[in-house]
């Protein structure tokens, strides 16, 4: 359960490899020097961070590092997902040695899920590994990407195909962070808050169908506890299978197809955005099996409308199941799926490529309510 803190909260992760703190407390930016110190040591900290964060967060989090007697430097990449590409983490790696950093140091992870994966899989590469500390300014960071230790960068045949599991020594999260991004951008990330609330909690998932937390007048303290509740059931997954054998697939929820679309859209169309279309298509292919009640499948197609995400996509079936077949989840000639029975319980099985294929034809182009992205190839 969550600790309250300066009305904000602690969750405690625990894996094989490391256990940290995640904290999510509105203001505890400035006070991030202490938290790396005493949870990560080292002389050196290296910002990695991008061209969108840099100019409002880098200056309050250097400041508050040398606070604490270290001495800094850092990285800063074109923001947005085309960045995390080989040729950036080695341009990181190339840079973090420069700076002459040791395996003894840390690298400060500061901004959304590219900075994050990017910089922790710097961390895990260089010297075999150093210390990495995640400061997601994003909602999708904090609920999700800053959590259970999965960096990744992206090549040319699909998305998070070269990698490691490297977690983090500490999770600092300030919800005031969420001030500065776009309306677009916190309705992005809502995907994987609605996703979560599927996987594992009714009670979340009708609190978002009660009141959308992308509101402008949402309270900062409620998001506190919505965001900590996220961390909370990715943490409960990550502690029993840290490395994605079994149970840790089920966060998978919505990510097969919602992968594929994202590259169709090349990756113009947000992750949290194209993990709600696949999570609105899934549920309905799972209705129309069966698998789930057709009221479960409206449910979330209602709430995901709610938001303001897309529910379909305009997209050649062919092509969703095409560029399903490079996403890491394969295997073999088959696929891994997650499939909501409920609100709260879903379940994982493996299927044949044909079979993914008639779960696409099932489930996209066939939305009851909400908008459709319109990504259809001439």
């Amino acid at each position: 359960m969550a600790t309250g803190q300066q009305s904000g909260h602690v969750v405690h992760v625990s894996t094989a490899s490391r256990s940290y703190d995640v904290r999510v407390v509105p203001g505890i930016l400035d006070s991030c020097g202490q938290i790396v110190r005493s949870s990560a040591g080292g002389e050196r900290a290296f910002i990695v961070t991008d061209t969108n964060v840099e100019p409002l967060y880098a200056a309050r989090v250097k400041e508050s590092l040398e606070q604490e007697g270290y001495v800094t430097s850092g990285f800063m990449f074109k923001a947005g997902e085309a960045s995390k590409r080989a040729g950036t983490w080695a341009s990181c790696l190339e840079a973090m040695a420069e700076a002459g950093l040791t395996r003894d140091d840390v690298v400060v992870a500061l901004g959304g899920g590219v900075a994050g994966d990017l910089a922790g899989f710097a961390a895990a590469s260089y010297m075999r590994g150093c210390s990495v500390v995640q400061v997601p300014t994003s909602l999708l960071a904090m609920v999700d990407s800053s959590v259970g230790g999965k960096t990744a960068i992206d090549l040319e045949a699909g998305k998070n195909l070269a990698g490691a599991f490297w977690q983090p020594s500490a999770v600092i999260a300030d919800p005031c962070c969420l001030r500065t991004i776009s309306h677009e951008l916190l309705t992005d990330s809502c995907g994987e808050v609605i996703k979560h609330g599927v996987l594992a909690d009714p009670e979340l998932f009708a609190s978002l169908e009660d009141r959308p937390i992308n509101e402008p007048d949402y309270e900062m303290g409620e998001l506190a506890s919505v965001i900590a509740r996220n961390v909370e059931i990715k943490r409960d997954v990550v502690d029993a299978d840290e490395r994605e054998r079994g149970l840790r697939q089920t966060l998978n929820l919505g990510h097969t197809i919602g992968h594929a679309i994202e590259a169709a859209s090349d990756f113009e169309l947000g992750h949290g955005t194209c993990v709600a279309i696949g999570l609105a298509a899934i549920a309905r292919a799972s209705a129309s099996l069966g698998i789930c009640s057709q009221e479960t499948a409206h449910r979330i197609e209602r709430v995901i409308d709610a938001h303001g995400l897309y529910t379909d996509v305009d997209l050649p079936h062919e092509e969703i199941v095409r560029l399903a077949m490079s996403d890491k989840k394969r295997h073999g000639d088959g696929v891994n799926v997650v499939l909501p029975l409920e609100v709260g319980k879903v379940e994982v099985r493996r299927i044949s490529m044909s079979e993914f294929s008639a779960l696409v034809d099932a489930g996209c182009g066939s939305a009851s309510c909400g908008k459709t992205a319109h990504l259809t190839r001439q």
